[in-house]
């Protein structure tokens, strides 16, 4: 198990793009990325845990960013970290991981809020 951990932590490597800066992460979920241009309304921040599955709610804001942006950083980055997508509803796209559901939804356009729910699958 940790032999396809490290091999699976060395091809991520191989494949995220080549930066000077490190990744940074989203605060209660430290699995999703933080898109540059965006920034998270900590006050905003709902999180709920236990062993049998997890619920955690997450709003980032973006002056000078918009939603295609969002989607297409999203839509690239999460399958390299185990999500697959599922789709897109409305302003909604839908990810899948291990029984977990990871939906990303607009808000409101100007400026833009973004909602990132991450919940057990039912």
């Amino acid at each position: 198990m940790k032999k396809c951990f490290s091999l699976f932590l060395l091809s991520l490597s191989l494949l995220w793009p080549f930066s000077t800066q490190a990744a940074v992460f989203i605060e209660g979920l430290e699995d999703v990325p933080l898109m540059d241009g965006l920034k998270q309304i900590p006050k905003d921040t709902l999180s709920f845990g236990n062993e049998e599955g997890r619920l955690v709610e997450v709003y980032l804001s973006g002056a000078k960013v918009g939603f295609k942006n969002v989607a297409k950083f999203y839509q690239e980055t999460l399958p390299q970290l185990g999500w697959t997508f599922q789709g897109q509803r409305d302003d909604t796209l839908i990810f899948y991981r291990e029984g977990e559901a990871l939906d990303i939804y607009k808000e409101s356009t100007k400026p833009l809020i973004v909602r990132i729910t991450v919940k057990n699958q039912m």
